[in-house]
């Protein structure tokens, strides 16, 4: 047990802090998913006011994506992510005590302006703490935290739900994410070889400590020139993920008349597979780096074929009404679609690794941006056509779009501080060996 114990290097733990994030992050964000109904109930809200009440979070999150991730790499991580995690510690505390739409909607803009620079912040750490050859299964295991957050929150809401009401659900939760906070201040470090249980064997195998973590000036607009269509693929990515993080509770309990535990459980369910597709998708594309060498096929190839996978799984639920079937379809989207977040939170780092935090800042702002528009025009369908299978439409032709943009993402070809990027889709697989 001892050996084990000491086999649990300082990066390992350092990362195992990072995932507690992802998993807190996506607890704070989606538990009011699970309690919309209640919420919708108690202060008489429609499905469009409660679209705006989830796209609120989106709006900050947007805006704060351009210069979040650049917090991160000019002040650290551990600075900037404990600033974060105060702000949506007390957002998510604060929800518990709304009692208005115009109060809901405060509450979910400090939210997101809260989450919003700690996953580009986040990547620069683990661009800090871990080997090169290692971040797309970083990304995938970070990611597959997310999801676990993702599976257990509605069920456990609806727990505490139960218990309590709505309202100490988020007390509950606000309470795990103060404690996040306290834990990583206490024990995280911006640069491995300033903390103290940092060998000499891990200060070898870590990319970005000495010299080479020290902070430069960051070329804003050539970098965000060069991350543009990475951000597309991630818009077209997350259309689709906001369905499911904030409405797949609502559309098993008005669907199909299920109670809300009932639909929770369905939720609960079809989001692990979330887990499964994160940590697989990031170690298939670092195994397919190991072995051909190629960044085209281990990222872009990868969440190509990721994409195509989820729009086909979809198509069932726009013609087929049975629960069981739609269930499962859902299931091997959600699969298909979440093997794409390893190879493309990596790519940011493969394009940029010394301004890893402001380019996958530049990458999150896609998904912010689907974020605003996706729950507002689900809610838009929905209440004039009322029917919850329809708004797949949209996502099955983005997700074919987003496929179409991995041609030009180009991880291939690093970004230099001394020259320009010429865009275009890959004539050829280049070889970009370890």
């Amino acid at each position: 047990m001892r050996q084990a114990f000491a086999r649990f290097t300082t990066p390992k733990r350092i990362f195992l802090l990072i995932c507690t994030m992802y998993l807190v992050l996506y607890m704070d964000r989606v538990n009011i998913g699970t309690a919309a109904g209640a919420i919708q109930s108690d202060l008489k809200l429609s499905n469009t006011e409660l679209g705006l009440v989830f796209s609120a979070f989106a709006y900050p999150y947007a805006l704060i994506q351009l210069f979040g991730g650049w917090a991160g790499d000019r002040f650290g991580p551990r600075v900037t992510l404990a600033i974060c995690g105060c702000i949506f510690s007390v957002a998510t505390l604060l929800i518990g005590f709304a009692d208005s739409l115009i109060g809901l909607v405060a509450c979910r803009v400090l939210l997101g302006f809260g989450e919003a620079p700690a996953l580009p912040t986040a990547t620069r750490a683990i661009a800090s703490w871990t080997p090169p050859a290692q971040w797309g299964m970083a990304q995938g295991l970070t990611h597959a935290a997310a999801r676990v957050g993702n599976a257990l929150t509605p069920p456990l809401i609806a727990l505490l739900i139960g218990w309590f009401s709505w309202r100490g659900s988020f007390f509950f939760v606000a309470t795990i994410s103060l404690a996040w906070v306290i834990t990583w201040v206490a024990y995280f470090r911006d640069d491995p070889a300033k903390h103290s249980g940092t060998t000499a064997e891990d200060l070898r195998l870590l990319p970005l400590s000495g010299e080479r973590q020290k902070r430069k000036k960051v070329p804003v607009a050539r970098l965000l020139r060069r991350i543009l269509p990475v951000t597309l693929v991630d818009f077209c990515y997350a259309w689709t993920l906001w369905v499911y993080l904030n409405w797949l509770p609502s559309f098993f309990l008005k669907s199909y008349g299920l109670d809300l535990k009932q639909s929770a459980l369905f939720a609960g369910g079809i989001l692990c597979a979330g887990i499964v597709g994160d940590t697989l998708g990031g170690i298939w594309s670092d195994r397919i780096l190991h072995r051909t060498g190629n960044l085209l096929k281990a990222r872009s190839y990868l969440i190509a074929g990721g994409l195509i996978g989820s729009l086909i799984c979809l198509l069932p639920v726009l013609f087929l009404k049975d629960i069981h079937v739609v269930a499962v379809a859902l299931t091997l989207a959600f699969f298909c679609m979440e093997l794409v977040i390893g190879p493309l939170w990596s790519v940011p780092m493969d394009i940029a690794p010394q301004y890893s935090g402001t380019a996958s800042g530049f990458m999150n702002f896609g998904f912010a941006i689907a974020g605003i528009v996706s729950p507002l025009a689900f809610g838009f369908v929905i209440d004039r056509t009322g029917d919850w299978h329809l708004p797949f439409a949209m996502s099955i032709a983005l997700l074919f779009v987003g496929a179409l943009l991995t041609l030009f993402m180009r991880p291939d070809r690093p970004f230099q501080d001394d020259e320009e990027t010429v865009l275009s889709p890959p004539v050829e697989a280049s070889a970009a060996k370890l």
